[in-house]
């Protein structure tokens, strides 16, 4: 048995994807389909055993009372093969875009430690989502100096969840890996809105009609050239796939291209897939409540990965782009086909 929190959102549905593809189907995700119901075509062709709800499943493994209903806990807790047969969690468990400080700290910091503690009472591996987030402004972003500083509640909920996972391993033959996450942009992310990469929201301001904006000169950056090391989310569940194939690698990994490229780049990209960017991209003043929090820069150090051998191919934003700028026209023209139908 295969657990994935956060398995009906973005990174968490390529992952059982990706899963699937390698022959994999008995799969308890762990999310809800989201306050409108959208995430579900994130699940619609996948094969999975069941879809439990977060509330519900943090009642099974602390042993409380779930908050839907104590019929729904007590038949969550009889399924033995649930609860004594788990092999590995991949945990992407999160917070709603317009998450309070509290709820920040719950998804990210106490629901971690939840599953954390029981995978180790249990003796199940476990493979977790981390942030770049914890770097803050760099310059430094290696996974082995212990140099981060987060300008995020959210980074700094990751960091301390990370220290926590390092300081509480009980076994030291059972995998513990933490992924720290950079820009992560591709198929399935559509119904995070304004939380969604700067990709999906360049490609959506395009097919309006409207100007992509970029960022006016900060801190030494000039307009536009603010930079991410942004990673296709099929080449981030491959990578969760081959950790699941080495049991060994455990630690906290750096999870980026190695390659930071700015958001001028990136516009350039997306606006050109439709043509001429002329015309529509245009700079904005930086905006006021940003300063002092904003990463103007981030770039994978990821030889962390590569002295495990992990020597997979991350694409760059020139393959990466064009390959989800098509599979968004392709996604709207099934939608627009379905509509046409209802």
């Amino acid at each position: 048995m295969i657990v994935v929190t956060g398995g009906a959102s973005f990174i968490g549905s390529n992952l059982v994807k990706e899963l699937n593809n390698r022959g994999f189907s008995n799969i308890v995700v762990v999310d809800d389909l989201g306050t409108d119901g959208a995430k579900f075509r994130n699940l619609a062709d996948c094969q999975i055993t069941d879809l439990i709800s977060p509330s519900e499943f943090r009642a099974a493994i602390c042993n409380k009372t779930s908050t839907i209903g104590t019929t729904e806990f007590r038949a969550l807790s009889r399924n033995k093969q649930f609860l004594t047969q788990t092999r590995i969690v991949y945990h992407y468990g999160g917070a709603s875009a317009e998450a309070s400080g509290a709820d920040v700290m719950d998804a990210y910091f106490t629901y971690a430690k939840e599953v954390f503690n029981w995978c180790q009472v249990l003796k199940i591996r476990f493979i977790y989502a981390s942030s770049s987030a914890v770097y803050g402004a760099g310059p430094n972003f290696s996974d082995r100096d212990g140099k981060e500083a987060p300008l995020t509640p959210k980074g700094y909920c990751h960091l301390l969840f990370d220290q926590y996972a390092v300081k509480n391993k009980q076994n030291p033959s059972q995998q513990v890996t933490g992924l720290r996450l950079f820009n992560v942009y591709g198929p399935a992310e559509q119904y995070k809105g304004t939380k969604a990469s700067v990709v999906n929201q360049f490609y959506n301001k395009r097919m309006e009609f409207k100007a992509v904006e970029l960022f006016g000169e900060y801190a030494g950056y000039e307009a536009g050239q603010q930079k991410r090391d942004f990673v296709h989310v099929e080449d981030v569940a491959r990578l969760n796939c081959w950790f699941y194939d080495h049991p060994e690698a455990e630690g906290i990994y750096n999870v980026g291209t190695g390659k930071a490229r700015s958001f001028k780049e990136v516009a350039t990209q997306v606006v050109g897939h439709f043509g001429s960017p002329e015309g529509y991209i245009r700079n904005v003043q930086f905006p006021h409540h940003l300063k002092g929090s904003y990463q103007n820069t981030t770039c994978a150090d990821i030889s962390s990965l590569r002295c495990k051998n992990a020597r997979m191919v991350f694409r760059d934003i020139e393959k990466g782009i064009p390959e989800y700028m098509e599979w968004l026209d392709g996604t709207l023209f099934n939608h627009q086909k379905q509509a046409e139908k209802e």
